[in-house]
């Protein structure tokens, strides 16, 4: 593996009562969840369509939940429930200036699905965000949650250690935050065609630079430092959930062999899904076959 091109693609990637509660008719929603987390008071902005089944979605590094209407719409129309929002220094969430560890990160969607009281949940957790999903099973349990699709995982553990020497070198992955925090737009700019690699128009990809510029600049070093340094390993060995990974072979942000199949190794009974010539940015690239299979997932019993 091209631990360079890992390094300069992953930069290119890698609340607690709601208005208007009440009965939810199925209509399209947007509202602001508010509580005080780990003490500071955080504000979370939520997408809320329809009142099926429920699907929540958990966005990849610097997105926010605008990322997901290419699946989101679809899905709503048929007649699922599908929930995202923008994680904390994303989008129109608040910045608190903390908290982007995957305890606190994870606390947030407990929130989210308690004030929302979702239940029997498809949990679609998109790059980083799958840490967020793994970390919420660990601390908050899984009686909400029905199943999990890890989509392009950045799973188990990034970080070169003894005990792990295929991870990437601190050295690389801190000198990748300095280059965050220096010019990031710049880097966006230079490491975007990595991330979508083709098979989208540039105006959606002027777009989907637009979305992680809204990001504050200390979630996005810190959600980074977190990401490429928080091992999941043993939690993942006690996921007891039905599991779907898909993984794009073409991915060069977070290679399969390091994240995807790993993931999937370590997770009892989980399955693996291969899309050819498939980049990190697969919401954008492959969105119907997403939307087809995130629907077929979340009917699937057992």
């Amino acid at each position: 593996m091209d631990r360079r091109t890992l390094l300069t693609a992953l930069p290119a990637a890698g609340f607690l009562s709601v208005s208007g509660s009440g009965a939810r008719a199925a209509h399209l929603s947007a509202e602001t969840i508010r509580g005080r987390v780990d003490g500071a008071d955080v504000s979370l902005y939520v997408r809320d369509w329809g009142s099926g089944s429920p699907i929540l979605f958990l966005s990849a590094w610097g997105f926010p939940s605008d990322s997901w209407q290419y699946q989101m719409l679809p899905l709503h129309r048929q007649g699922f429930r599908c929930v995202a929002y923008d994680r904390r220094g994303h989008g129109r969430s608040t910045d608190p200036g903390g908290g982007y560890d995957y305890d606190t990160l994870a606390d947030d969607l407990s929130h989210v699905l308690e004030a929302l009281d979702l239940r029997d949940v498809t949990l679609v957790a998109y790059s980083m965000g799958s840490g967020e999903a793994v970390r919420y099973i660990t601390r908050h349990g899984r009686g909400r949650i029905a199943r999990i699709l890890f989509l392009a995982p950045t799973t188990p553990f990034l970080l070169r250690t003894a005990d792990n020497p295929q991870g990437v070198d601190a050295a690389a992955l801190a000198a990748g935050r300095a280059g965050i925090a220096e010019d990031f737009p710049g880097g966006l700019s230079s490491g975007f065609d990595r991330f979508l690699d083709g098979g989208v128009s540039e105006e959606l990809k002027g777009w989907a630079k637009t979305l992680m510029l809204q990001c504050s600049l200390k979630a996005l070093t810190d959600c980074q430092e977190a990401m490429t340094s928080t091992d999941f390993r043993a939690e993942l060995r006690n996921l007891r959930l039905p599991t779907l990974v898909i993984h794009g072979d073409s991915d060069r942000s977070a290679p399969p062999a390091l994240t995807g199949l790993r993931t999937a190794a370590l997770v009892p009974g989980a399955e693996f899904r291969s899309y050819a010539g498939a980049p990190h940015g697969l919401v954008f690239t492959h969105m119907a076959r997403l939307a087809a299979d995130i629907a077929a997932f979340a009917t699937r019993s057992g």
